[in-house]
């Protein structure tokens, strides 16, 4: 296991070419309440041979070499730059969404038709399966939570439309949600007083995300895969079929090669993801342990996860260790990550929503960076046939259950084996190119203050 060196916070994927090297991890209370990471196998230390690599010590990285190692016996080398689910896997709510991506179902249809909606639908129900077998096992230690999910409606017109995409799933789909009014939802969930109803899912675990991550490690371990921390990839060049990764430590050869970044994938990793994504920051927060006064005054009766329907919307969860959890949106790069203003958001965010928790101590405060595509869909591809080089990315927010089911495919990928459905839009392209890459930060900074005045309609 490599020796933590200082975090540094203000880590920006579209400003630095590597995300640090052995560094800490950020201070999370996920970090704080999972204890001591698992065992890995250290920095890269010489030059190696490896019929596959994987890069990113993530979600998608370590499952990746855990299904390869199951169901292939291929023994996959996955090279991290920091420890063990440092990114967006440790930073994360812990909200695992029946969601492919960032668009909703009704979107689906709008986009491609009901025939292409339904089977995508399908598609997330079986894929949903890979993650709940994953959550649930009791090696991987995770704390599922499996209760389903509200999506709260923060004004009359949001609660509207959360109506008709009720109606689309009921009808359409033959997926079962029910439309709450607010009195149903602060008597029998939460007592949200920004709530004007609720819609809710069937389906929804959450966990404890760096502990799903660590289990995911130790599994892949155990069937033999090595992981190696400390270890980003400096540089990338391609002789023949051999592909040759340098780091730190050594370089390593490889046959083929999963990249599992995520928001943490720099544009000079590798031409094949060279933005692709757009690295959004969100934060996280949790407050002190709640008194049961506090606890009965905010109506927390479910540890249910929740999303409101805001464009920058707030995920949160009331935890069984009697914390609230939530976060949202924050800085735009990384220099800014630290401004007290961020925290600020989400503390007055959470005195509109439980008046009695106004002016709580937080004493968690973490950052992470998530990889949103373009057209909001995640991709699971091999985007150049000619090269042994494969990803799984764009998850746009909702990579606690996707990785799962990404992570499975992109292994049978790999292997050389075939997917099934293979013409759905998640497979049957790269990931599209983000436009006019230069000034992304200044449209996204007025695209935010478009969304903070749609945000205020009630």
């Amino acid at each position: 296991m490599s020796t933590p060196q200082p975090y540094y916070p203000h880590y920006d994927p579209l400003r630095d070419s590597s995300p640090g090297t052995a560094m800490d991890y950020p201070p999370s209370y996920w970090r704080f309440h999972a204890g001591e990471p698992p065992e890995d196998d250290g920095p890269v230390n010489g030059d190696m041979d490896a019929d596959v690599v994987l890069i990113g010590g993530g979600f998608t990285g370590l499952a990746t070499a855990m299904f390869l190692a199951r169901e292939y016996g291929i023994k996959a080398v996955v090279l991290e730059a920091n420890q063990i689910g440092w990114g967006c896997s440790g930073r994360n709510g812990g909200q695992g969404h029946l969601a492919w991506g960032r668009l909703s179902r009704s979107q689906w249809v709008k986009k491609w038709g009901v025939d292409v909606a339904r089977r995508l639908h399908a598609n997330s129900l079986e894929g949903y399966e890979v993650f709940q077998s994953m959550a649930e096992d009791p090696e991987i230690d995770c704390e599922p939570q499996n209760l389903g999910n509200l999506l709260i409606a923060h004004s009359r017109q949001a609660l509207e439309g959360l109506r008709k995409e009720s109606q689309l799933c009921n009808e359409v789909l033959g997926y079962q949600t029910r439309v709450l009014d607010r009195d149903t939802v602060l008597n029998q969930y939460v007592g949200d007083q920004e709530c004007h109803g609720a819609m809710l899912e069937p389906v929804g675990i959450a966990v404890q995300p760096l502990k799903l991550a660590y289990g995911y490690a130790r599994v892949a371990r155990r069937l033999g895969a090595k992981i190696h921390t400390g270890s980003p990839v400096q540089n990338w060049t391609t002789d023949g079929k051999i592909h040759y990764l340098q780091t730190p430590g050594g370089t390593v050869r490889a046959r083929s090669v999963g990249i599992a970044t995520a928001g943490y994938t720099s544009p000079n990793l590798n031409k094949l993801t060279a933005y692709r994504n757009m690295p959004i920051m969100a934060n996280s927060v949790w407050t002190r342990t709640l008194t049961d006064d506090e606890i009965e005054a905010c109506g927390f009766r479910s540890t249910i996860f929740m999303t409101d329907t805001r464009k920058l919307r707030y995920y949160y969860r009331f935890l069984p260790e009697k914390r609230l959890q939530i976060g949202s949106r924050s800085a735009i790069s990384g220099a800014d990550s630290q401004n007290p203003k961020h925290l600020q958001i989400v503390q007055e965010a959470i005195a509109r929503k439980f008046p009695a928790l106004e002016g709580i101590e937080t004493p968690f405060f973490s950052h992470g960076w998530m990889d949103i595509s373009h057209d909001m869909m995640p991709r699971i591809v091999q985007p150049d046939p000619k090269q042994s080089v494969f990803y799984a990315q764009g998850y746009s927010g909702n990579g606690v259950s996707f990785s799962a089911y990404a992570s499975k495919q992109m292994a049978t990928l790999i292997a050389g084996g075939k997917i099934k459905e293979a013409d759905l839009p998640i497979f049957s392209s790269p990931l599209p190119s983000h436009p006019l890459r230069p000034l992304r930060r200044l449209g996204q900074r007025a695209l935010y203050k478009y969304f903070q005045v749609l945000d205020t309609v009630r």
